[in-house]
């Protein structure tokens, strides 16, 4: 049977796993596989295994419970090694790199924020911005524009938007790249300016928290900004 795999913790982690539930129905019991001066928390698995609430809740409270005894860490639920054996053979050959790893993550926490911008007012800011967009916008909503004009418009608002949102993106990580240990931005979706995974020393995250509500104080009620977390640094392993 498949091995199921957690975490990775070091090997002097007390990785006390009484009284948890792994995933599967029933729950699998939990073990270590110790290699390489690292320990793998797994259990055994089905192949199939699917991304389940009760698993996926599962997952979660292992990670958590053995984040909360020291440095973890965590792997995404459904990683899955052939045997015990296999994954001991992992872990003894690149035991240094997750070492080093879990000494730089030791003590984080990982945060994702996401920003947007209400449309109608970046618009609106872009046309007051703009003496050509104005320009063509009037034309176009007086009806006296051809199809070249409005094709014209609408590049010139689109490479608009693209620079004011990064412009936007920058200064926000700008300001709070400084209460981080590290950021990994990525693609921005739906309508946002902003996708960021921070890792926070868990002593700041207080600090944080506040330097993103700052933040949003400042960019205004046209701005939402959604924070998630203190989560285990996934995006950081």
């Amino acid at each position: 049977m498949p091995t199921y795999i957690y975490a990775i913790v070091p090997d002097g982690h007390p990785a006390r796993l009484e009284g948890q539930r792994g995933v599967g129905e029933p729950p699998a019991a939990l073990r270590t596989v110790r290699a390489g001066g690292v320990a793998a928390v797994v259990s055994d698995a089905a192949g199939d295994l699917r991304a389940k609430r009760r698993d996926v809740l599962a997952h979660e409270a292992v990670v958590e419970s053995l984040m909360a005894d020291g440095a973890t860490l965590p792997m995404r639920f459904g990683l899955l090694g052939p045997d015990d054996a296999e994954v001991a053979e992992v872990l003894e050959r690149d035991g240094g790199a997750y070492r080093a790893r879990l000494a730089e993550l030791g003590g984080h926490v990982e945060f994702h924020l996401r920003a947007s911008r209400d449309e109608q007012d970046l618009l609106r800011e872009i046309v007051t911005g703009s003496e050509e967009i104005r320009e063509l916008n009037e034309r176009t909503r007086s009806g006296s524009s051809g199809r070249e004009d409005r094709v014209a418009l609408g590049e010139l608002v689109a490479r608009a938007v693209d620079e004011r949102n990064k412009e936007q993106a920058d200064e926000t990580l700008r300001r709070l790249g400084p209460v981080a240990a590290r950021v990994s931005p990525s693609a921005p979706a739906g309508g946002d300016f902003l996708a960021a995974s921070f890792l926070v020393a868990t002593a700041s995250a207080d600090a944080f928290v506040g330097a993103v509500r700052k933040e949003a104080d400042r960019e205004g009620d046209a701005c939402t900004f959604t924070l998630t977390g203190p989560l285990p640094p996934y995006s950081f392993v």
